[in-house]
């Protein structure tokens, strides 16, 4: 029996993006071709770190079962990379969530990490784990957005474990 991971549409949650229903998005799992796509989104995506378009190449061929691909008009518009934690399989970490300038304040990222958590392989996750610097609003209001619907998110500031400076 599948369960639901997060229960409210986001335009029910937050009326002011009704737009968002007008906008069609298609979920898939990443593949070989979408490497350069993935890194060039990143670089639009501050303050996400832009990884080498290497890095962006094994993610989208070895984490495929973790990472998803939102396209719009055949456009790659946003990127999830996340994994399973090798010493915990019922942890999902999430390490970027990159949405193009065009497709942000929609609603996006968290239908991707919905339609993500949606998955098979990932029916097991309880608890999605992820860092987050102080100036991302974005991934702030997710993060308590999930935590309303009973999602467990541990958040792990960035600047606090890693000695950084956002």
């Amino acid at each position: 029996m599948r369960r639901a991971m997060i229960t409210a549409a986001p335009w029910v949650a937050y009326p002011e993006i009704m737009h968002m229903k007008d906008d069609r998005w298609t979920f898939r799992t990443p593949n070989q071709a979408d490497g350069q796509k993935v890194h060039d989104l990143v670089a639009l995506s501050p303050p996400l770190d832009e990884n080498s378009a290497y890095c962006n190449f094994l993610q989208a061929i070895h984490f495929q079962d973790t990472c998803i691909v939102a396209e719009r008009n055949g456009e790659v518009v946003g990127f999830i990379s996340a994994y399973l934690k090798p010493d915990n399989l019922h942890e999902l970490f999430v390490w970027q969530v990159a949405v193009h300038p065009d497709a942000r304040g929609l609603g996006l990222a968290f239908q991707m990490l919905n339609d993500l958590l949606e998955r098979d392989a990932l029916q097991d996750v309880t608890t999605l784990e992820t860092t987050i610097t102080r100036d991302n609003q974005g991934s702030w209001s997710n993060a308590v957005h999930l935590r309303v619907n009973g999602i467990f998110v541990l958040s792990i500031p960035l600047w606090s474990r890693f000695n950084c400076s956002r």
